[in-house]
């Protein structure tokens, strides 16, 4: 899994990017590339909610669809949808037409709007989360110590669909770590946006 494969192009990639074709744009151009935008960490935070028990695959297929369905994810407005909502997106074949996790994000944009409001933004809350570079785990990691307590604050502060295995997800894809490969030819390129990365909060 942390070995890296060529890619179509020759370049060497993380070895799950060959899993589809639709993966190479996004393993080059966002997952691990750092993230402070709230509207795009809550978006992702919610696929990957979305994802358990399921592949990326299946959700990246149906990002668009996603945005569209959830007002491409501002948490303002999600926070007002109502069960009328609820039984439009259950109806939405270009959506997963999960009751629990569709009601999730429901309840997570509200809980999204409270952390805006004592924390300033959400994204100043997650980077508290960045690991310590000296002890990332490899990709072939599920968890991590840090995903444990970003799940367990999240719970507490009353998110759902947010266990640690969802979170370590999370904190990969959204750059709080450069998991790529050590072999990855995009390892450097994620390392020096990284180092301009102005973290929130800060």
């Amino acid at each position: 899994m942390s070995t890296a494969i060529p890619g179509p192009d020759g370049k060497p990639r993380c070895r799950w990017s060959g899993a589809a074709p639709e993966f190479i744009d996004y393993h080059d151009r966002e997952w691990g590339f750092p993230v402070a935008d709230d509207r795009r960490l809550f978006e992702k935070l919610s696929l990957e909610s979305f994802q358990s028990g399921l592949s990326w695959r299946t959700i990246l297929a149906k990002r668009d669809n996603f945005r569209t369905a959830f007002h491409h994810f501002d948490f303002d407005e999600v926070a007002g949808f109502t069960e009328a909502d609820v039984d439009r997106l259950l109806q939405d074949r270009g959506i997963v037409r999960h009751r629990g996790k569709i009601e999730a994000v429901i309840n997570n944009a509200q809980r999204a709007r409270e952390m805006v409001a004592a924390e300033g933004s959400l994204a100043a809350f997650f980077w508290r989360y960045e690991p310590d570079l000296q002890h990332v785990e490899s990709q072939t990691a599920s968890v991590s110590a840090e995903s444990k307590a970003l799940s367990k604050e999240l719970k507490k502060r009353g998110w759902k669909f947010v266990g640690p295995t969802t979170v370590y997800a999370f904190i990969q894809a959204m750059g709080l770590i450069n998991d790529h490969a050590e072999g990855c030819a995009i390892r450097a390129d994620a390392e020096r946006a990284r180092k301009r990365f102005l973290r929130p909060g800060r």
